[in-house]
């Protein structure tokens, strides 16, 4: 199965297939810019949420508009590839606005992910969630593993030199 589909395949070949057969559709998003371990326990504990997990993926012009000029490092092509390879992961669908409120609004997940490092109120799409029957999971990110800061680290071993 591919897993990179457009949001309009989705909604209109697997998602309609998924809620006949009363499947849990749980959602998440992000730039996963650099993969590390803290990525793969978020989305296997995403997943373990519902049966199926939808993962909306910010393309390189959506992550430079969040996250400045100098990123992506990986582009989204690559980024995608990698995580098709994760068993946890379903359906991946890139999306070039700034939020995923538009994903969000048309596939109405019943379950819909983030970090927790997000308070409920500020997660974007929570309320078209919990207007569907749906609700929200606020997944405990692990401490110190994040993008900035492998760029960081290698930076810091770069500039002296080892």
């Amino acid at each position: 199965m591919k897993k990179l589909v457009s949001l309009k395949t989705f909604v209109s070949r697997e998602l309609p297939r998924l809620r006949k057969k009363r499947k849990k559709v749980v959602f998440t998003n992000g730039c996963f810019d650099i993969i590390h371990a803290g990525h793969v326990r978020y989305l296997t504990k995403a997943r373990s949420l519902g049966d199926v997990l939808v993962l909306g993926l910010n393309s390189d012009s959506s992550v430079r508009s969040i996250k400045g000029p100098t990123r992506p490092i990986v582009p989204e092509g690559e980024r995608a590839e990698v995580l098709s390879a994760l068993s946890c992961i379903d359906y991946i669908i890139l999306f070039g606005d700034p939020t995923p409120l538009k994903l969000i609004e048309t596939i109405k997940p019943d379950v819909l992910a983030k970090g927790a490092d997000w308070a409920a109120k500020d997660i974007v799409g929570g309320d078209i969630v919990k207007s569907s029957g749906g609700h929200i999971a606020r997944v405990t990110l692990v401490k110190g593993k994040s993008t900035t800061n492998i760029i960081k680290r290698v930076l810091e071993i770069h500039k002296l030199g080892h």
